[in-house]
Parts: structure tokens; C-alpha cells; sequence
């Protein structure tokens, strides 16, 4: 079977066929009339600011899209944050992008929904080792994009096995609750003790110890059964029996503690989100983070023609004219026309991204962390989440 999961394949994509049905009929309505007009159009969430921040990302996707067409096209920088105005915006011959809308806007849409839900996470803790654990939540095909989009919000690692390989990093985990049913109640130690014979060094030993006892005594049998050896216990513990989440971490750290194992950490993991993160962040050393991520709402971008042969236009509710986005160095976002000046000491963050089809931006994941977490910093973007 040459497509055995009824995936859009590329080249459907790059060919203009992942469309959505109205785009072929304007298409054929356009030709029949002999209309090609040059037109500019911008993928816009919010006209205005709201106060609400987002993290732009999947730039590097619309930027193979576009490549070969004759069309330019200009981007906010990966990794971005953004309140309102147009992040990307297209010039060039109508029918050149047409049919492109609906795969640009899936493009931008879910991965900066993905990134923004994990800088939440990120924010939540500064200084805690946090992971993305959400792949299994989508669908295998765009688990790289998960992981992408959390590793650019600055999250220290990721689950996926085939997500690393087209990242070309490492995928990190231990152990599930299956190994722990495989050896049996009763037989932990034995669990953990095949582990640590197994796996490689570089393979940080981190006991899995909520399965078949409470959190304290599993934890403790796996400091007594793998020692100096043991880098950290992890609690996975279900909703239903979680209670006082952050007693049950507080009562294992201290039980380690009194036992001589204070450089044992504690991870947590399992329907973690922010606000629960906050909470633990004191008392814990780490987090994995699944459905916050995978199941955050995608960004509503839209795309919208602002000017059509020189001539600025809209629909109803919408702003007409090409326009431009900046920052101020106190954080500001501003909006304006693009040829209007803009506020003193303020920056555009539009980017060339093609040129006559040309893609002449280059692209750099750890530069887009760097940036998203600057900006983050910029715009106090942890702040907001706290209120």
C-alpha cells in the first residue's frame, strides 16, 4: 500500500490539492472570466491587540509551500510572540496562492496553538526540567510538529521515537506502568533492576513508582533496590486517586530525605497543566507535559486580501491596507498601516521570506528558542497566567 494510513501526501500538499473546495471553484470562475488580479493577503488572528500573546511558528513549512511561486512573502520570525496584526503576508497574482489557503493555515494554525500551550508550561516552571509527553495525542504523521513546537517554546525534551529522527535529537523517556505489570505486583524491584541492567548508561534511571503500591513505599524500595544508581522517581498517579497531589509529593520527598537520598528527584507526570505546575514547581524537580500541549486550541488565523491592484480593501469587520507589526522595547505590540510611521523606538518584526518564489530566510531551532523565550521576557508573557 503505497498510503496505508489515508494521510494528504506532499505532494498533494506542494500541488495545491490539500484545498478546500471553493478555492477550485474560484479558480475555474477567475479563468473563465480571464481575472488574475495582483493582489497582497494577510494571516491575521486578532486586527487589533488584545493583551493576549501567542507564539508564532510553522513558518518553516509555509515557506516550502511558497517556494517556486510567484509570489513574495513576508513573516514574523519563528518563535515570535504576537498580539494581534498580520504575521504573514503574500503579494503576487491571486491564482499564484489561491488554493494554498487552507494548507497555509493549517501550516500556522495548530503548531503555534502547540508552542504557546508549551511556553505556558515552560513559564509554569522556569527552572524545572519540563517535557513534552503528548505525542500519542495526535496523529502519528504530525508528531514531529508536537515536539518541534515544544522544544521552540523551550521545553528540555520530548517523547517520540521517529519525532527525533526527523529533528535529529533524542528522544528521552524510562518506563511505563506495562513493564511494571510484566514482572508483577510484588516484584518492583525486579522491574527496576532489569531496567538498569538493560538499558544504556547514558539512559537516566528514573523508577516509575505509583503502579501497584503508595507513591512513598514504592519510592523507597527503589532507592533501597538501585541505590547510588537511582537518579530520580517518577508519579504518575491517576486523578482519581491523586488527592492532595502536592502532599503525596512533599510526603516521598521528605521520606527520601530522611533516609540519606536527597539527590533522588521527583518527576511528575499525567494531565499536568499549568496551573498544577505552578503548584508542584517548589516541591518537585521536573514535569511531563501531554494533553496541555496536544490539546490546545489551534491560533484562529484567517487569511484576508488587503489591497487588490494597488487599492486597499476588506470585508466587513476586517482592516484594509497593507500593514505592519513592531515592537516597542517595553514590550509594546503595535498595528499600523505599513507606510505610516511607526511609534518611537519600535522594530518591525516582518522578515523577507520569499522572493520571487526564492525562499531567502534560513531556519535554526535552537535561534527560534532563543527568541521565544526572549520575547517571552519582553512581554512579561508568564505574568498574564499568573492572575
Amino acid at each position: 500500500m503505497s498510503n496505508p494510513f489515508g494521510t494528504v501526501p506532499p505532494d498533494a500538499i506542494l500541488a495545491g490539492e490539500a484545498t478546500d473546495a471553493y478555492f477550485e471553484r474560484t479558480r475555474a470562475t477567475l479563468e473563465h472570466a480571464d481575472k488574475n488580479p495582483h493582489v497582497v493577503a494577510e494571516v491575521t488572528a486578532d486586527q487589533f491587540p488584545t493583551g493576549d500573546f501567542d507564539v508564532f511558528t510553522g513558518v518553516k513549512d509555509v515557506a516550502t509551500l511558497f517556494e517556486g511561486r510567484d509570489v513574495d512573502v513576508d513573516a514574523l520570525p519563528d518563535g515570535q510572540l504576537f498580539d494581534g496584526g498580520p504575521v504573514c503576508r503574500i503579494e503576487g497574482p491571486y491564482l499564484e496562492f489561491a488554493a494554498l489557503e487552507t494548507a497555509l493555515l493549517g501550516f500556522l494554525s495548530q503548531p503555534s496553538g502547540f508552542a504557546t500551550a508549551a511556553l505556558e508550561a515552560r513559564v509554569a516552571a522556569p527552572d524545572s526540567l519540563v517535557l513534552s509527553f503528548g505525542a500519542r495525542h495526535v496523529h502519528p504523521s504530525i508528531a514531529s510538529t508536537v515536539e518541534r513546537a515544544a522544544l521552540l517554546a523551550g521545553l528540555d525534551g520530548f517523547s517520540h521515537v521517529a519525532a527525533g529522527e526527523i529533528l535529529g535529537r533524542e528522544a528521552g523517556g524510562t518506563m511505563p506502568h506495562a513493564l511494571m505489570f510484566c514482572f508483577g505486583e510484588g516484584n518492583q524491584a525486579d522491574a527496576w533492576t532489569a531496567f538498569d541492567e538493560a538499558v544504556g548508561e547514558d539512559v537516566p534511571r528514573i523508577a516509575l513508582v505509583d503502579t501497584f503500591w503508595d507513591e512513598k513505599s514504592e519510592s523507597l524500595l527503589a532507592a533501597e533496590t538501585l541505590g547510588d544508581d537511582l537518579d530520580g522517581v517518577r508519579i504518575d498517579t491517576t486523578g482519581s486517586r491523586r488527592g492532595d497531589f502536592r502532599h503525596i509529593i512533599r510526603e516521598v520527598r521528605w521520606e527520601l530525605d530522611a533516609r540519606g537520598h536527597e539527590d533522588v528527584d521527583v518527576f511528575c507526570s499525567g494531565g499536568l497543566v499549568p496551573e498544577t505546575i505552578r503548584n508542584l514547581r517548589d516541591v518537585a524537580d521536573g514535569f511531563g507535559v501531554g494533553s496541555h500541549i496536544t490539546g490546545a486550541d489551534s491560533v484562529d488565523f484567517s487569511l484576508d486580501i488587503v489591497e487588490i491592484e494597488g487599492e486597499p480593501i476588506s470585508k466587513r469587520g476586517k482592516l484594509s491596507g497593507v500593514k505592519d507589526v513592531s515592537r516597542t522595547p517595553d514590550g509594546g505590540h503595535h498595528v499600523a498601516l505599513a507606510d505610516r510611521e511607526a511609534p518611537d523606538d519600535a522594530e518591525s518584526l516582518f522578515e523577507p521570506l520569499v522572493r520571487d518564489g526564492e525562499v531567502v530566510r534560513e531556519f535554526d531551532l535552537e535561534a527560534a528558542t532563543d527568541r521565544c523565550l526572549t520575547d517571552a521576557a519582553a512581554v512579561d508573557f508568564g505574568s498574564t497566567l499568573e492572575e
